[in-house]
């Protein structure tokens, strides 16, 4: 995967003279790589070259294309929700978005009143989705706070000691009760727990544009938007936001843009359905997963993607009646709050000296967490540059936009 400065280095040295066509801008100076894992290089170079085929079959490619990314998603039950589902997810959307751009071709400016609606709306779509990436981070944060606490139970419990005493289960009670109070309060940010972990968050930069190493400021084409998500923020109304009158495109429209309008209504819709499962995954500022995906079935990517979102919603109902869900539903996350709440009702009711069969117990939930843990710290870094590649997307596109508009168009 490139880094945003080599990618915004590429995306300039596209065409060497203005268009003044925003589409053009979707087209890859030089040829892109897929990000994902899956063995599909033939279909990617299908997509690639659809152009040659002429638009609307290129369309069709790309409909099919993205149905069978959804279907690996599906295929997957096992991994639902989990660290390495959730980073497919976020595959699958910017391999998407990298067969989308260059699966549009560069039309003869001015752009027709379709295709100017379509850019707008698309472009208008996924701004939105700004605010999320950086309350998403937020989120891996927050998680990352957790460390403080799960480290002092893990050296208070360490099982290489000969005996757990009382001295040992006083600290480590104590740190379960801080764990389980930020878990608790993880999306509230009127608790003061929730209000304490916002106010550390807003200490840093919360937009992926950060600062250069020197110091200074970040250069322009990577600053946010959306410097930070206010108080009265909601993931799940932003959500709502994106997916807000997008409906599919009729057959007439889809005609007269030569498939770019279907293309664009599957682009906008995997968008919103990766950043829907991240805020379901990860604790996020007043989460929501409302979200009503109103797709035909007629799209071939339709049965999967709806499928996978009843799947997310069923074992949202589940974790709802067990337990407060505001931790989030990765899998990572549950198990170890699992564990966390066993090994609190035991530091509770212990009486000392340990009977040998507390003292397993105990050192087995405490091993556990250790091996969790391990594995949800070692996956934040990766997904957190995963929803950074994102977020830099969005910002370059639109960037590039506007400074292709602010020029004035040459002939070539």
């Amino acid at each position: 995967m490139r880094t945003p400065a080599a990618a915004t280095q590429g995306s300039s040295s596209s065409g060497s003279s203005p268009t003044g066509n925003l589409l053009s801008l979707f087209l890859p100076s030089r040829p892109q790589v897929h990000p994902m894992n899956h063995s599909h290089s033939g279909q990617s170079k299908e997509v690639a070259g659809s152009s040659q085929l002429g638009q609307g079959q290129g369309a069709e490619i790309f409909q099919r294309r993205v149905g069978e990314l959804f279907q690996t998603l599906v295929e997957t039950p096992d991994d639902l929700l989990s660290l390495a589902w959730v980073r497919d997810v976020l595959y699958t959307a910017l391999g998407c978005e990298s067969e989308f751009k260059s699966l549009v071709p560069r039309p003869k400016p001015p752009l027709s009143k379709a295709e100017e609606k379509i850019t707008a709306d698309f472009f208008e779509r996924s701004v939105k989705a700004l605010d999320l990436c950086n309350a998403i981070r937020d989120g891996i944060d927050q998680v990352r706070l957790w460390q403080k606490h799960v480290e002092i139970v893990l050296c208070a419990l360490d099982g290489r000691q000969r005996s757990l005493g009382e001295p040992q289960f006083r600290r480590a009670r104590k740190a379960l009760y801080d764990l389980t109070l930020a878990m608790a309060a993880a999306d509230d940010k009127d608790s003061p727990a929730g209000a304490a972990g916002l106010l550390l968050l807003a200490s840093r930069n919360r937009s992926f544009g950060r600062p250069s190493p020197r110091g200074g400021e970040a250069p322009s084409h990577f600053r946010s938007l959306s410097w930070s998500v206010s108080r009265s923020w909601s993931a799940g109304r932003q959500l709502q936001a994106m997916g807000s009158n997008l409906v599919a495109p009729k057959s007439t429209e889809a005609a007269a843009t030569n498939g770019l309008s279907t293309a664009a209504y599957t682009m906008n819709n995997v968008i919103l359905f990766a950043l829907w499962a991240l805020v379901a995954a990860i604790p996020c500022q007043d989460r929501g997963l409302q979200t009503h995906f109103s797709v035909p079935r007629n799209f071939v990517w339709a049965a999967p993607l709806l499928s996978i979102h009843d799947k997310v919603m069923e074992e949202s109902r589940k974790r709802d009646r067990r337990s407060s869900s505001s931790v989030g539903l990765l899998k990572e996350i549950h198990q170890i709050a699992r564990c966390v709440r066993r090994l609190s009702d035991l530091a509770d009711t212990v009486k000392f000296p340990l009977a040998e069969q507390q003292d397993q117990e105990v050192r087995e939930l405490v091993l556990e967490i250790m091996h969790l843990w391990a594995s949800l710290r070692d996956g934040l870094d990766p997904l957190e540059k995963q929803v950074r590649e994102l977020f830099h997307r969005i910002i370059r596109t639109r960037t590039e936009a506007f400074d292709t508009f602010s020029r004035p168009s040459s002939q070539d």
